[in-house]
């Protein structure tokens, strides 16, 4: 496994700890070699040293995906004991040469390569264009030319492309140098169990299926909320928004997740497939469906964006994002999906609500029961995983009276607590070459598609009031205003679990 941009925080911070948890449960091959590439002033053993530190700062945290109760030195010796570095600039044809010899005399890896681009999206063309330019690409096949005697993979982390334009001239230009069966367009969140459970949910049981379409279901709402504000990602953020940063890629494979048609097999040609009809129907989002915010100063003394380091004082860059979009389907016609997501907000919390139409409430007309409130079934990404359902019981007492009540089920449980970040099951998959969970380069370009007109409008429009909501709020009123011209209300962001 070779990782560009070895130095950086994603490879400290999230795939080294990853790595290190496949070892722990015996999923790496036996003869794994880690190799590193960047321009920082390392060699293997300060690189090693240098995750090794930061390792030691995950033992024992109180929370976080990263949490591990110790170092097992067995495991840190299969993860780094062929640990290699290599400096060189990106840019640099010399790099490619020199990485090019050094896998040319690993002859006990057997060929087997995998390349991981934990660098900054502006190094991704640049990247993938050296290591095809030097021959690294290239399979020997078997002689029925069914699978390769050894394999050239290539993970390329978010954002991909900025619109669609640029997401069209990325993939064209990552076409030529590798085939789409070596390309791993990687979005951890599709690492989350309940994520992957979503399929199984529907799916595998016959009490939901029936239940899955626009005769029974009033709205979805997914939410991916974050307590935390930009950090120190200032720089990147300014470019980038919340927008480009969540909605195409994480809130979007949610959505298709929750949408698609049941396909075929879960092989990865067919499940990409069912997803990829989901994006190609959903409308364009019209700017009048879409509402940007940006976070202000809040209590206790906590900052605005605008006083975060590397931002604008005068930065017009949305914090938060809300949209409704259609899908125009059999299956969905006419059902709103209302998306929401946003930084500085109350609770920390992805979760996608499904609504359903409420009953008939004409049985309950000589009671005190004036309406009957609505069924959600809830999918609870994190930080919690698990689904609950709440429904409506008769509340104990001599007259008939409603009571909301939940069901529901905790991963925590039931299954014993594996450390896991999101990123175990993805690297295991490209290792084993399954794609069921990576994006395809039609469905990165549909998704940009879907917001190319808000991206467009928002690009020429200056919002009026930024920042519209406090930090710790549950976003700008235009959001509530969204949902409320179709009747409909936004689920509490602080809602009893």
């Amino acid at each position: 496994m070779v990782i560009f941009g070895a130095g950086g925080d994603l490879t400290k911070r999230l795939l080294v700890p990853a790595l290190y948890n496949l070892a722990h449960t015996g999923l790496l091959p036996e003869k794994f070699e880690l190799i590193g590439v960047d321009l920082a002033d390392l060699d293997a053993d300060k690189w090693r040293e240098s995750l090794h530190q930061m390792m030691e700062s995950f033992i024992g945290k109180a929370a976080g995906e990263s949490r591990i109760d110790k170092i097992e030195d067995d495991v840190w010796r299969h993860l780094t004991g062929r640990l290699s570095y290599i400096k060189g600039d990106f840019g640099d044809d010399g790099l490619y040469q020199k990485l090019k010899q050094h896998l040319e005399q690993k002859s006990d890896t057997g060929g087997n390569c995998l390349f991981y681009l934990a660098v900054a999206d502006r190094f991704f063309e640049p990247v993938i264009t050296h290591i095809g330019k030097v021959g690294l690409f290239e399979e020997h096949w078997d002689r029925d030319g069914k699978r390769p005697e050894y394999w050239r993979r290539v993970v390329v982390e978010k954002p991909f492309g900025h619109d669609e334009a640029s997401a069209k001239d990325l993939n064209a230009a990552i076409l030529r140098c590798a085939q789409e069966h070596q390309i791993y367009r990687i979005d951890h969140f599709l690492g989350k169990e309940t994520v992957q459970n979503i399929m199984a949910l529907r799916f595998a049981n016959g009490m939901f299926e029936p239940l899955w379409n626009r005769d029974r279901i009033d709205h979805v709402q997914i939410t991916v909320a974050e307590t935390v504000g930009v950090e120190t990602r200032g720089r990147f953020y300014e470019k980038t928004g919340a927008l480009r940063d969540m909605v195409p890629n994480h809130v979007f494979q949610l959505l298709a997740m929750v949408a698609m048609e049941p396909p075929a097999g879960f092989e990865a040609r067919a499940v990409r497939s069912r997803k990829t009809d989901v994006f190609t129907a959903m409308h364009t989002v019209e700017p009048e469906d879409a509402v940007r915010g940006q976070y202000g100063p809040g209590p206790d003394g906590v900052i605005g964006y605008r006083q975060e380091k590397d931002v604008d004082p005068a930065s017009l860059t949305e914090t938060y994002v809300a949209m409704k979009l259609g899908i125009d389907n059999w299956r969905w016609a006419g059902v709103p999906f209302y998306l929401r997501t946003g930084k500085h907000m109350p609770r920390r919390v992805t979760e996608i609500a499904i609504r359903f139409k409420s009953a008939p409430s004409a049985p309950f007309e000589d009671t005190n029961v004036a309406t009957l409130p609505p069924n959600w079934l809830l999918l609870q990404i994190q930080p919690e995983e698990g689904i609950a359902l709440q429904f409506e019981v008769k509340r104990p007492g001599p007259v008939v009276d409603l009571a909301a009540v939940r069901m529901a089920f905790n991963y925590a449980d039931w299954f014993p607590k594996e450390p896991n970040i999101g990123y175990e099951t993805l690297i295991y998959d490209v290792m084993t070459g399954d794609q069921t969970l990576f994006n395809r380069a039609d469905m990165v370009e549909e998704t940009w598609r879907v917001v190319g007109k808000v991206l467009e409008t928002w690009s020429t429009e200056k919002p009026v009031g930024f920042p519209n909501y406090a930090s710790g709020g549950d976003g700008p009123a235009d959001a509530d205003a969204l949902l409320m011209r179709d009747g409909r209300a936004w689920r509490p962001l602080l809602d009893e679990r």
